[in-house]
């Protein structure tokens, strides 16, 4: 691709119909069988579109080509990631620091849990990560966090703020993909998110405490 450019990864249409919508449902199942199966390296809109037992020329009505049907599977993970901890984090019924243990834990599981398909999607981020809309999909996390920090650090200059969101978000997505990485026991899984929470709390108290 040659330099400046982006990716195309936007769908070509949006399905309008139950017909439609079965259609895209299936080329999105069967990608992540292929994906998961074999690998980003081999993976192909052939490939897909004769796992989902459809045309080629179907798949191409709502993907131009493969970086849009990984860039959407991505994409769902990403608001599957959001929906998870906003749920959580935004739960005002509980303490703050025993949401955010939470919020540990539910992700840690998560990644353990996808671990195959996330790898792969990893692994293919060449081919979508440069595109204007990944950036925003990826983002769409900043807001559930940043109104938590403001929560928790009430007095804290907004510097300060974004330098803890910054920690705890590159912290999570970093290391949980690196413990994914290899398969968990459920015990491992409660140790490693309980450490992990428990670090980031003393971070936040330690900062509570100075401001």
């Amino acid at each position: 691709m040659a330099k400046g450019t982006s990716p195309r990864v936007s769908t070509r249409k949006s399905p309008r119909q139950a017909r439609s919508n079965d259609l895209v449902g299936a080329i999105l199942q069967a990608a992540v069988r292929v994906l998961a199966e074999e690998g980003a390296h081999r993976f192909t809109t052939a490939r897909v579109a004769e796992r989902a037992g459809v045309g080629v020329g179907s798949l191409y009505q709502y993907f131009p080509n493969k970086a849009s049907i990984l860039f959407r599977l991505q994409s769902e993970e990403w608001l599957q990631t959001t929906n998870l901890l906003a749920g959580i984090l935004s739960d005002r019924s509980r303490p703050p620091f025993e949401r955010l243990l939470s919020a540990v834990h539910a992700f840690i599981r998560s990644e353990c849990e996808e671990a195959a398909v996330r790898t792969a999607l990893s692994d293919a981020a060449p081919l979508y990560r440069d595109a204007p809309e990944a950036e925003a999909a990826k983002n769409a996390t900043q807001p559930v966090m940043a109104q938590f920090m403001l929560e928790v650090l009430p007095r804290a200059p907004k510097a300060v703020r974004d330098v803890a969101h910054d920690l705890i978000m590159t912290t999570l997505g970093t290391v949980g993909q690196d413990f994914s990485a290899t398969p968990r026991t459920e015990d491992e899984m409660n140790t490693y998110a309980a450490a992990m929470g428990d670090m980031f709390c003393s971070y936040l108290l330690a900062l509570q405490q100075k401001c």
